[in-house]
């Protein structure tokens, strides 16, 4: 199971189009989901928090709370679309999984708690839930002040069509450092994608660092 995540803004879904394309050209047996899964209705909790039904602040659901509509969401998922594929022994390319409640609800804890929800949070949805655990997880990093940007164009400059995590930047600047703490702790690859000047690399750039190392991993 490969994951590709990130803050909102950073490029996932379409390094992971990029990474199925890549996979379908290489003769990879592979499936590719994303989650939410906001075709489902499984997702109905992870709609109404994101959309301000239960406050208008990312905080206002406890990360607990919040974390619970997101992986039974991804239960739903695992059960109905994609356990059978996994058990067969398919690649499974996530785009998002359980490492987003690493990075956005980890943020919400004071720093001396963010330890103990991590081992809750791998033991809640891996081994209680019985999700599979990711086999690789990349990280691809983008400045905060650049992935706004990013949001906005691809809003068209439309602010209000942000949900309740795109619009609160100073919960983005946690949530950025919750994903380095986690991806360290988790053993997660991290791909920077912008360059020494701080200009966004090119989609090519960044698709030849995630193909390295999943081409490493593979061959391992």
């Amino acid at each position: 199971m490969i994951v590709i995540e990130g803050l909102d803004g950073s490029g996932k879904a379409t390094q992971a189009d990029i990474l199925s394309q890549k996979f379908a050209s290489e003769n990879v047996d592979f499936l590719h989901v994303s989650f939410p899964d906001y075709d489902e209705p499984s997702s109905v909790l992870v709609k109404m928090y994101l959309d301000s039904y239960f406050g208008s602040k990312p905080e206002d659901v406890n990360a607990f709370a919040a974390s619970s509509f997101y992986a039974v969401d991804r239960f739903a998922s695992f059960v109905r679309r994609w356990k059978k594929d996994y058990e067969q022994g398919r690649v499974i390319l996530a785009d998002r999984y359980t490492t987003s409640n690493a990075i956005y609800q980890l943020s919400k804890l004071p720093k001396v708690c963010w330890g103990d929800y991590l081992n809750w949070l791998c033991d809640y949805e891996y081994d209680k839930l019985l999700l599979p655990r990711p086999d690789l997880t990349i990280y691809l990093d983008v400045p905060l002040k650049m992935s706004q940007k990013l949001i906005l164009d691809r809003y068209k400059g439309e602010l209000s069509k942000r949900d309740i995590h795109e619009k609160n930047v100073d919960f983005l600047s946690s949530c950025r450092e919750s994903a380095f703490f986690s991806g360290k702790r988790l053993g997660w690859e991290f791909i920077n994608c912008c360059d020494e000047f701080g200009k966004l690399r090119s989609k090519k750039e960044i698709e030849v660092d995630i193909w390295k190392k999943v081409g490493d991993f593979i061959a391992s």
